[in-house]
């Protein structure tokens, strides 16, 4: 299979706050936008989309209609201090502060208005720990 293009759908009761949420805070665009389905772009790279879509539309199988459960999105970023510092101007909930682990990043976690988790993520150097499970082309710099 080739893959043209890949991101995660936030399904959820409320498409345009939850839209809004990620326009609001993480400098996303919409490029499509109706009252079901709202696809996203970053302003910064237009690589990086994720959708929302309101969880009971008729293109959802019923067995499967609800909201998300259980996700966990990560953005990596050049300056995470810039983006935690930012995240506590406007008051956004931290569920895990800022902090360096020896796994190799430096992240907090915040969460979007449906539960959705949110890391934001700086790779640093990892411990002498970690450094082995890394294959040789992959160890954060």
């Amino acid at each position: 299979m080739k893959c043209t293009q890949y991101y995660p759908v936030i399904m959820t009761d409320d498409v345009e706050g939850t839209a809004r949420f990620y326009q609001d805070h993480f400098r996303f665009k919409a490029v499509f936008d109706s009252s079901w389905y709202v696809h996203l772009q970053s302003v910064e790279d237009p690589s990086v989309n994720l959708a929302v879509l309101d969880g009971a539309h008729e293109t959802i199988p019923p067995a499967a209609r609800g909201r998300a459960a259980g996700l966990l999105l990560n953005f990596e970023v050049e300056d995470v201090d810039a983006v935690y510092a930012d995240v506590r101007a406007v008051e956004l909930p931290v569920l895990l502060t800022l902090r360096d682990e020896e796994f190799g990043q430096r992240h907090f976690i915040t969460q979007d208005p449906n539960g959705v988790l949110i890391d934001i993520i700086k790779p640093i150097p990892p411990s002498a720990a970690f450094l082995e499970q890394y294959a040789a082309d992959a160890v954060p710099a």
